[in-house]
């Protein structure tokens, strides 16, 4: 896999020319496949995803960027997996913002990528202030000698699958709607970090994870998930929120293994949230606390016991 980042003059275009799918592709969503999917019928072999180190929101928009379903490491790990054979990522600064159509088309897709062939999804913007649409594409790239595919936005039981109704569906709880629109789970990846040990004490042993800020979470309450460790998938119940039987007040991910006994402490997990069990709630005391998290925990086996495993 080639990755090109910085300015475009330090790319090394391919000299038999590329076909270039361009999107943010936060997700790498279904939507965003069918646009890298189009590259299959490109004249050319070499296939290049064109995305952006920060989200073009971050600059363009007053309210800044919208929070991530994937961190960039993760967006180029998911484009690489969708068969591109090299992914250019591009600085979306304030000289970006200035560029016109013309300027971005020769510095970016002529020049750094020498493109054959274009695809993009039918709400396509870019250029200056983004006055470039698909049709000012599609007439630059004629003396530029490549050819643009207009994808439409894919659409499931009447919702456009965009990166901002899955934020939606995640942000609601609804996990398995997020994962319908996304074609896979979504997923959380950060660190184990210490916590308070309390988990250990009622016979519930938990492992804290650390994720990024600015990350799209599931709203506070307790899910059945999968747990991503060294390559390996295991069933596990989380909860999600803060504590209120024990008097939290900061936001964490608790994950629970459902079998073996793991030692967890410093490693990287992935967290695929799978279904939505129930609200975060206080009560009354630890014992009612256990018995609900046993009734959580048979829940969450019985729910991955009847659903194919996601790797």
């Amino acid at each position: 896999m080639i990755i090109d980042q910085g300015p475009p003059e330090t790319w090394d275009p391919p000299a038999d020319g590329s076909a270039v799918a361009i999107g943010v592709f936060d997700g790498v969503h279904r939507g965003h496949r069918r646009v890298l999917a189009a590259l299959d019928e490109a004249p050319v072999a070499t296939k290049v995803a064109l995305t952006f180190g920060t989200h073009p929101a971050e600059v363009l928009s007053d309210r800044g960027a919208p929070l991530l379903l994937t961190p960039l490491r993760e967006r180029l790990r998911l484009l690489h997996e969708a068969g591109v054979d090299r992914i250019a990522v591009l600085d979306f600064d304030d000289a970006m913002v200035e560029m016109s159509a013309e300027g971005f088309v020769q510095r970016v897709l002529v020049d750094g990528l020498n493109a054959k062939f274009v695809a993009v999804g039918e709400d396509f913007r870019f250029g200056n202030r983004a006055r470039g649409s698909t049709e000012t594409l599609e007439e630059l790239g004629r003396p530029h000698g490549f050819g643009v595919m207009i994808v439409p936005i894919l659409r499931e039981d009447g919702t456009e699958i965009r990166s901002t109704a899955i934020r939606e569906a995640i942000a609601a709880g609804a996990v398995e709607r997020a994962a319908t629109l996304l074609g896979r789970p979504h997923v959380i990846k950060g660190v184990v970090v210490p916590g308070e040990g309390r988990g250990a004490t009622i016979g519930v042993p938990t492992a804290n994870i650390s994720f990024p800020d600015r990350l799209a979470v599931p709203s506070r309450g307790v899910y059945v998930v999968r747990a991503e460790i060294d390559g390996v998938t295991l069933p596990a119940v989380a909860n999600l929120g803060v504590r209120p039987t024990f008097g939290g007040d900061a936001e964490v991910l608790e994950v629970h293994i459902l079998e073996g006994d793991y030692e967890l402490a410093g490693k990287e997990v992935g967290v695929q949230f799978v279904a939505r069990l129930r609200d975060e709630q206080r009560f009354d005391g630890v014992d009612a606390l256990v018995t609900q998290i046993r009734a959580d925990i048979a829940a969450a086996a019985q729910h991955l016991d009847g659903v194919t495993q996601t790797s």
